[in-house]
């Protein structure tokens, strides 16, 4: 086990251990010379480092997605820590413990596979439940999915995560079928398995989180299509129809064509798929970003280009000290009582009818603004 993880380290202390490179550029300082910016990482979090000394002798030592052996000096810049590397080496793959470097999902992927097999196993619909145990069936399909994280960052962006997502989402979506009685359950949680099922082959998981060529290229939308295709082929029975509703759900899953939906959701259970993924996603993104978060104080997270917003994190939201009460002393003990209007002198405006008066009739303010409302017994005279 290495030691420190990314959320163990201390401002103003040298340390020695290991990393994954997720990052790594060559930059240029204003003298010419030229300066390391790496963006390293373990299951725990990320970390920015620079190296300003010595450059040319590790340039070539190591790249993106090598471990690597750093001595430096953590120190807080912008609020977040940084490292100034000393040492760097690349590290064999002998010399590490793959689930020091990968986050991964709480949750026994085992588990969570049986659970799933569960739900499928527990399907009323005769053809959905051919279908989808056709894939789930698939050895490769199943060593992937339990494997395969929901996203490259975003969100459930650790290993396990898509198909923890997709339990989630099963939980759901049983919920709300049986709020909405005009839901068929059985399509909608065939949806739920089948709209992600082409980030297996979307994704590049097996050392850092990137897209595959066929990712870049196609997309896990069109990934989930033809893997779906493929498996209707054994099973000719299948009703069109359905085939048509159950492409149409993978197809406008994402919503929005601007979020890359090939089609907006246009019946009830597909409307319904979409805004239960774009929830738990949400969510999950803001559990993690809040959990992960770099920045040394404040009660807010750094912008997340996700969610549009930061966000607040409440541990340190509730850790804070109460703002300490305005000490108020009663008007009454600190002004005199108004004497009484002689002739002529219209009377005090009724304080409890008047708006101006109503949030705060006793304030200072109150008070200064009911006096330059009434007109003084000079002018009335006059």
């Amino acid at each position: 086990m290495k030691s420190p993880y990314v959320n163990e380290l201390e401002p103003n202390k040298v340390i020695t251990t290991s990393f994954l490179v997720h990052s790594k550029e060559i930059r240029q300082k204003k003298s010419g010379e030229f300066y390391l910016s790496l963006l390293l990482g373990d299951r725990t979090g990320e970390l920015d480092a620079k190296m300003w000394d010595n450059v040319s002798e590790v340039l070539d030592g190591f790249d993106r997605d090598d471990f690597v052996k750093v001595k430096g000096l953590i120190q807080i810049f912008h609020n977040r820590p940084q490292l100034t590397i000393h040492k760097v080496r690349r590290m064999d793959d002998s010399e590490v413990d793959y689930a020091d470097f990968f986050p991964c999902s709480k949750r026994d992927p085992n588990e969570m596979w049986a659970e799933l097999r569960g739900i499928v196993s527990g399907l009323g619909n005769a053809h959905l439940k051919a279908l989808l145990e056709a894939l789930l069936d698939d050895e490769e399909v199943a060593r992937r999915y339990r494997q395969a994280p929901a996203a490259k960052q975003i969100h459930h962006a650790y290993l396990g995560g898509l198909i923890e997502h997709v339990l989630s989402l099963c939980a759901l979506a049983k919920m709300t079928a049986a709020h909405y009685p005009h839901i068929d359950r059985d399509l909608l949680l065939a949806g739920v398995v089948l709209h992600d099922i082409g980030k297996i082959y979307e994704l590049n998981y097996e050392r850092g989180f990137s897209y595959s060529t066929e990712g870049q290229l196609i997309g896990h939308i069109n990934i989930a299509l033809r893997m779906v295709a493929d498996k209707l082929r054994a099973l000719p029975d299948f009703p069109p129809l359905l085939r048509t509703l159950l492409e149409h759900m993978i197809l406008s899953h994402h919503g929005q064509l601007e979020f890359g939906s090939p089609k907006l959701p246009q019946f009830p259970e597909a409307l319904l798929l979409h805004y239960l993924d774009d929830m738990d996603s949400k969510m999950e993104c803001m559990r993690s970003l809040a959990e992960r978060d770099r920045l040394v104080e404040g009660c807010f997270t750094s912008y997340s280009t996700a969610l549009e917003r930061p966000v607040l994190k409440l541990d340190r939201y509730w850790s804070k000290p109460a703002p300490a009460a305005a000490a108020r002393t009663p008007q009454s003990e600190t002004m005199p009582s108004a004497p009484a209007p002689g002739p002529g002198v219209p009377p005090e405006p009724d304080k409890a009818a008047h708006p101006l008066f109503a949030s705060k009739p006793d304030s200072p303010f109150a008070d200064k603004l009911r006096q330059a409302l009434q007109p003084a017994a000079s002018n009335q005279e006059n």
